[in-house]
């Protein structure tokens, strides 16, 4: 059966302490080659093996808080919930193989995730974070580390020409610096970094900075960073992954042993861990994962071009058009399964879109009257839910980030962030021209 095969491929608690693999082909404790099972067979199998005593093809809710031992000391898979669950260790399962990690963790939330890890810094740390950052990572790095931590942490732009990303990178890593985050695409202008670039530069310069990837906006379909260089690879499930807006949740993949240790230890340690119920829904959004990824980026390339061509759109930002300044990258960044086919031309990358009103960046009441119009489209922070959510970071994601930072970055009042959904594209697109239509723009 084909559960059986890939349970036994997968990787996870077990599975990992007796040398078996990830569920990529590689060997298993017996030493034959698993199957190399694709992404669509993995999503749905891996971590949802049926029940060995009802034969459920879908996992039970297991709400214990704890479990039988044989014996005293005689603990096996289970003792508390805090420390492991049948339905989170499903779900990491999955989503270690879907990244093709060996390690799995989940949190309560992607902010738990990134204090969690932050969590394992010596004082005196030093962070280099992308300067685009997520206003929540943000808001964690300089109210939180840096004033009950005492880690530091600088902020830089890291995309650009391959020299520049060198040179930034070697005047700000130091013997002290402990993690580079990245967010690529960039929170909330959609800005790329250089995986593979950034990997090599800090393993030649700064050996012992662990690099982080947060890869919400993509999701495993379109990018692993881990194949990229990247050390651990984050992402706020409560988006694209669980994919439903109905679960708050956060996790860590990783294939380096040390940091799996250490961050299992602070998971079981801290607390901040999902519920049983959260990660059986995640694990249920987990499975159409690839069918919701195409369909949100095909729209998305529809909405990008549509706006690309409206008169009250000054800028539409989009790493799939071919307009976008890292175009290119993208093509070589995503993942084969999600690359485009023509050499050329736009494609789909994401369902994110951002757009700049043709408007004052310092006046944010044309944005607001164009988003007080919309009927589709649902004013809302977060993403990457079927619905398709619409906000002004400069107002609402961004908040958090000083005037003069937001201006450097270019989150302005003008600037709209789009999480495309999965309504019929019509419906979309006439939602956001009744929208446009008749602003007072500049």
């Amino acid at each position: 059966m084909v559960q059986d095969i890939v349970a036994e491929a997968s990787n996870g608690h077990a599975a990992a302490a007796n040398g078996h693999a990830n569920g990529n082909g590689h060997a298993n404790g017996n030493g034959k080659a698993a199957p190399a099972y694709g992404f669509s067979t993995r999503a749905i199998h891996v971590g949802s093996e049926p029940d060995e005593g009802t034969q459920a093809v879908i996992p039970a809710i297991s709400l214990s808080t704890t479990y039988k031992q044989d014996g005293v000391g005689g603990i096996k898979a289970y003792e508390y919930s805090r420390s492991a669950n049948p339905n989170r260790d499903g779900f990491e399962r999955a989503l270690a193989s879907l990244e093709g990690g060996k390690h799995g963790l989940a949190f309560a939330s992607g902010s738990a995730t990134t204090a969690t890890i932050l969590a394992s810094l010596a004082p005196g740390s030093h962070v280099l974070s992308v300067n685009d950052v997520y206003g929540g990572t943000y808001r964690y790095f300089t109210k939180v580390a840096s004033t009950m931590q005492n880690v530091v942490t600088d902020f830089a732009e890291l995309g650009g020409e391959r020299e520049e990303v060198e040179a930034t990178l070697k005047s700000k890593l130091t013997a002290q610096t402990k993690l580079v985050w990245l967010e690529t695409p960039t929170n909330p202008t959609l800005r790329l970094i250089d995986i593979r670039l950034v990997a090599e530069v800090v393993k030649a310069v700064a050996p012992q900075a662990a690099l982080v990837v947060d890869s919400t906006f993509l999701s495993p379909w379109y990018q692993n960073p881990l194949a990229l260089g990247a050390d651990i690879v984050v992402h706020s499930i409560t988006k694209y992954i669980n994919g439903h807006s109905d679960v708050v949740m956060g996790a860590a993949v990783t294939n380096d042993e040390a940091w799996a240790q250490k961050l299992r230890f602070l998971q079981n340690s801290i607390g901040a861990v999902p519920s049983a119920f959260d990660s059986w829904l995640a694990l249920r959004g987990l499975k159409t994962l690839p069918l919701r990824l195409r369909a949100h980026g095909e729209s998305a390339l529809a909405v990008a071009e549509h706006l690309a061509q409206h008169p009250a759109v000054a800028e539409v930002i989009y790493p799939g058009l071919p307009s976008h300044p890292s175009h290119a990258l993208a093509r070589t960044q995503v993942a084969p399964r999600a690359a485009p086919k023509a050499d050329s031309g736009a494609f789909a990358y994401g369902g994110m879109v951002s757009f700049r009103l043709r408007s004052n960046p310092k006046d944010e009441r044309p944005a607001k009257a164009f988003l007080k119009k919309l009927r589709v489209f649902t004013l809302a922070e977060s993403l990457g839910g079927v619905e398709s959510l619409i906000e002004l970071p400069s107002l609402m994601t961004h908040a958090s980030v000083s005037d003069e930072d937001r201006e450097k970055l270019g989150v302005e009042h003008n600037l709209v962030r789009v999480s495309v959904g999965l309504e019929d594209i019509e419906d979309l697109i006439a939602d956001l021209d009744h929208g446009l239509e008749g602003l007072q723009l500049a």
